[in-house]
């Protein structure tokens, strides 16, 4: 990773976050339902309450996974009274833990299945979903085209690529990885149908950025170095609305991956658009609210 980005991460996560709630110890990072379960996530027997009827669906980014990617919004969620769970998508054979790589559209009919088991399990009629870069996006092929607008009230999405990056800008997502680049030799179809004007984008977007019936919350920071221009991520429609983080904290100095996994300023803007009737402003000091 360049100096300047290690300078970026580190001064918003002195300026914005607690250490102690950044420094996942062994036990968290175990990639387990069971070590999620046992903090109230991904906990199947959860049955949402009247303050928070839906269930939050949390859908992590390109080489992500459905721990790794939610550390710390998934407790920020359970601790304010949601039922949380979170998915694998887009895996290849033989490339563990680093996820989101296949077919979009594949990826996009695995989140439908996953939303059917969570409504299931937990009687709600419709869930909320938060996605982190292409988890951001690529719900929207499900709200589109695989029925997902009916069973969906809320789509928030952090820092995502709604109108393409480019390859540049997706292999920039490598040294937050350890290992990624060795193992990612083969095709990955997941970074293709996420660069600027590929096929797949170009059927997403057209006809319009948003379905009827959904709402959309685009949480973007100027300081993404993987999806730009920034503003290419905000949508156009009705029921959209579109947050720039800077305009709420001046401090924040969050880029593509630090918005989405440490950014408690970010996880309070995403707990108002999950909840907009009981809303508190977003301030920097909601990094301790």
């Amino acid at each position: 990773m360049l100096p300047w980005k290690h300078a970026v991460r580190a001064l918003s996560v002195l300026l914005l976050t607690a250490a102690a709630t950044l420094a996942p110890t062994a036990a968290a990072s175990a990639r387990t339902e069971a070590a999620t379960t046992s903090r109230g996530w991904n906990d199947f027997s959860c049955k949402p309450s009247a303050e928070h009827p839906r269930p939050v669906v949390l859908v992590h980014g390109t080489l992500g996974n459905s721990v790794d990617n939610w550390l710390v919004l998934a407790p920020y969620l359970v601790n304010r009274g949601y039922c949380v769970f979170s998915l694998d998508y887009g895996q290849l054979p033989n490339v563990p833990f680093f996820h989101g790589l296949g077919p979009i559209e594949a990826s996009a009919g695995q989140l439908a299945t996953y939303v059917d088991r969570v409504l299931a399990a937990t009687g709600a009629p419709e869930a909320d979903l938060v996605g982190h870069s292409q988890g951001g996006m690529m719900p929207r092929w499900y709200l589109k085209f695989l029925g997902g607008a009916a069973k969906v009230n809320t789509l928030v999405g952090i820092a995502p690529d709604n109108h393409g990056t480019t390859l540049l800008g997706l292999t920039k997502l490598l040294p937050y990885f350890p290992g990624a680049e060795d193992l990612i030799k083969a095709n990955t179809p997941g970074l293709a149908d996420q660069i600027a004007g590929s096929p797949f984008l170009t059927k997403l977007n057209a006809g319009g950025d948003t379905v009827p019936g959904v709402r959309y919350h685009v949480i973007a920071t100027q300081y993404d170095e993987v999806v730009t221009p920034y503003r290419s991520q905000f949508l156009s429609g009705p029921n959209v609305t579109n947050v720039l983080i800077q305009d709420k904290c001046a401090l924040d100095l969050s880029e593509h991956v630090a918005i989405g996994t440490v950014d408690r300023v970010t996880f309070h803007e995403v707990a108002n658009a999950l909840d907009p009737a009981h809303a508190s402003p977003t301030i920097c000091l909601s990094v301790i609210g």
